[in-house]
């Protein structure tokens, strides 16, 4: 098993699902209204503590970690669904940097709760959301904020457990 203690990493929160334009048809009642849904949030990035890992030699090899997109607002005032979060898994005594500023964002000790990093975008707004007295039949709708993303440096705290078991050697 090969032992790796510092490695970079792009992380990205999910994007939030755009809101949806449409409007209610039934047979007997006209104009009906806007009834467009709201897009979903995206989805979040956790890091949580692992006492079973002892070194960061999956993120080597999975350099860039990306959470679920929020899916799109639907016709029936029917809401997107929520983007699925993804949970980092680091050993105890992880330091995460911020790659390009060098500043040192967390340190992972509590074994397994977890902990937020970046939040996912929120979900746009549908066109039920926009109707007034005065605009009864809205024609816009708000596209989903983007999800956060930061490029992370983490580093693993070392301590030698090493012991010496013997007479010292005096001559």
């Amino acid at each position: 098993m090969k032992f790796v203690d510092q490695v970079i990493i792009e992380v990205k929160a999910g994007d939030g699902g755009r809101g949806c334009m449409s409007f209610r048809r039934e047979k007997f009642i006209p104009n009906g209204g806007p009834d467009g849904g709201d897009g979903g949030k995206g989805g979040s990035i956790y890091f949580v503590v692992d006492t079973a890992l002892t070194t960061l030699l999956d993120y080597r090899y999975m350099r860039h970690c990306k959470a679920k997109n929020g899916a799109p607002g639907l016709g029936k005032n029917m809401h997107g669904k929520t983007g699925e979060s993804l949970e980092l898994r680091v050993p105890a005594g992880t330091l995460v940097y911020d790659d390009e500023t060098g500043e040192l964002l967390a340190d992972l000790t509590k074994v397994g709760e977890p902990i937020l990093f970046l939040a996912g975008g929120q979900g746009g707004r549908g066109n039920a959301r926009f109707a007034t007295s005065t605009n009864r039949a809205p024609r816009h709708f708000q596209p989903g904020v983007p999800g956060e993303a930061k490029q992370l440096r983490l580093e693993l705290k070392l301590l030698a457990d090493v012991g010496l078991v013997g007479f010292p050697i005096a001559a």
